[in-house]
């Protein structure tokens, strides 16, 4: 039995992946954060956050590596680890520069800035040759205008730090350029409280269908699971609204996107990772979208292991310490499965009543998840995947109708709304509702006196600046 630290997490359907994982494999974890409140507000309608089964959870500034990495390294010298992991996009790079200054398995840390900075991406892949669209990183408004004069309309507007979609827009004209700049420039700080990079991405809009390539790479071999397949809305942003598993792609498609989303992994260096690689299938070829160092989000992990039988969760336990994981391919009956969100419509804003049809969709037996969002939700137009009003997951026995299946289902549900009311909560608001987290749609508070069984301050260790203020350090 291994003893692993999560920092960090998101706090939807990510959130309990790990534990998930964690717990079946007998293993135990200490949980770290900067705020156990954000966990607490938004805990899964079905009992406490699952991350409160943590064997110790403590708090400290993980957002500041010189305070994180003395104190992880106190830590472990009294508690002991044998991995770290995260399942949140933000503290990905936090954890590859903890394990490595505990010598414990992990990414190379500057493997992994470099994927969960789009900028930097972009730039590594085109030094390495690897394919994806034209460019241009911009400090200010000018560079802007210029970079999309040589780019040419439309193209994408992208920050290069976050996640889920989050002010990502097409743009077709220097009006919309500046609005989509404006817009990123009144975020400037996170929600996890980390300034972001004042610069924006400009790239060429690629065309053609989208899929997600699912790899694990340990001991320096990389190994595809297999293709996911997008569907994509709410243009001029990019909300994701489904997708199946495997991907019903012909063999040479399939054959040349996972050798781009390998030559990705290899030219940033990634090894000892679990990967989501999002590919665009142009009349071109394949073009890199992005490289995600962690498993895939909306439930993709869930749909893979319902077909193969392997279980992307538990893979990214065994790689953090540092073992080979199990990826055999199990039979399950199941040959495709689908999963489909319910995204509000440009004229849908108000809270959430309920839902017509809910009964019927229910009772389907095609259903096999489905998870709506709770009464008094607010509900606006969807710029992000964060405004998933909830999903429908089916499966399939003799071929690929899992997609049909589950958009059939959602066409059954129409959400029922009042005049809009309370400002949303602060996860959905601020874009941490689980960028990757589709269970995440029903939030309910929990008292904060839950936590004071399971929070600890082993002895011995003294605390480590303000932001550890009643921690161990």
């Amino acid at each position: 039995m291994a003893h692993l630290l999560v920092i960090e997490s998101w706090v939807g359907s990510m959130s309990r992946l790990l534990p998930r994982a964690l717990g079946e494999s007998g293993h135990r974890f200490t949980f770290l954060t900067r705020d156990l409140h954000h966990y607490l507000r938004a805990a899964p309608v079905d009992g406490p956050h699952p991350l409160l089964a943590a064997e110790n959870i403590l708090t400290v500034d993980t957002n500041d590596a010189a305070v994180l990495l003395p104190y992880t390294e106190r830590l472990h010298g009294l508690l002991g680890f044998d991995g770290v992991l995260s399942s949140c996009d933000y503290y990905l790079p936090q954890v590859a520069r903890v394990a490595h200054r505990l010598g414990l398995p992990g990414a190379a840390p500057g493997a992994v800035e470099a994927a969960c900075r789009k900028d930097l991406t972009r730039r590594t892949l085109a030094e390495a040759g690897v394919p994806g669209p034209a460019y241009a990183l911009c400090a200010d408004r000018e560079q802007a205008r210029a970079a999309a004069r040589a780019i040419g309309y439309p193209l994408v507007v992208k920050p290069v730090d976050l996640c889920a979609g989050m002010f990502v827009r097409e743009v077709v004209d220097e009006t919309e350029l500046l609005v989509a700049i404006r817009a990123l420039e009144g975020f400037p700080v996170n929600a996890r409280g980390q300034r972001r990079e004042p610069v924006v991405l400009l790239e060429e809009l690629l065309t053609g269908p989208e899929v997600s390539v699912e790899t694990v790479s340990a001991g320096g071999a990389a190994h595809v699971v297999g293709i996911t397949d997008k569907s994509v809305a709410g243009a001029p942003a990019f909300v994701e609204t489904g997708h199946m598993f495997p991907a019903a792609l012909e063999p040479a498609e399939a054959g040349a996107a996972a050798d781009t989303a390998l030559a990705a992994l290899a030219a940033l260096g990634l090894d000892q990772v679990v990967a989501h690689t999002e590919i665009k299938l142009t009349p071109s070829g394949p073009r890199v979208v992005e490289v995600n160092p962690r498993p895939a989000g909306n439930r993709i992990t869930e749909l893979v292991r319902r077909v193969t039988g392997v279980d992307l969760a538990a893979a990214a336990v065994d790689v953090a310490l540092g073992r080979r994981p199990d990826l055999a391919v199990h039979p399950t009956g199941v040959t495709s499965a689908a999963i489909a969100f319910l995204v509000p419509e440009g004229g849908q804003a108000g809270l959430l009543d309920g839902f017509d049809g809910e009964d019927a969709v229910r009772r389907d037996p095609a259903v096999v998840e489905l998870a709506l969002a709770g009464a008094g939700r607010e509900v606006r137009p969807a710029t992000s995947n964060n405004e998933y009003l909830g999903h429908v997951m089916t499966a399939d026995s003799v071929g690929s109708g899992a997609r049909g299946a589950a958009e059939r289902l959602l066409a059954g549900l129409t959400p029922r709304l009042t005049a809009a009311g309370a400002e949303a909560a602060v996860e959905h608001a601020s874009g941490d509702a689980d960028a990757v987290a589709p269970d995440a749609v029903a939030p309910v508070a929990v008292a904060p006196v839950a936590v004071a069984p399971v929070a600890v301050e082993p002895a011995g260790i003294a605390p480590v600046g303000a932001a550890a203020a009643g921690v161990p350090a």
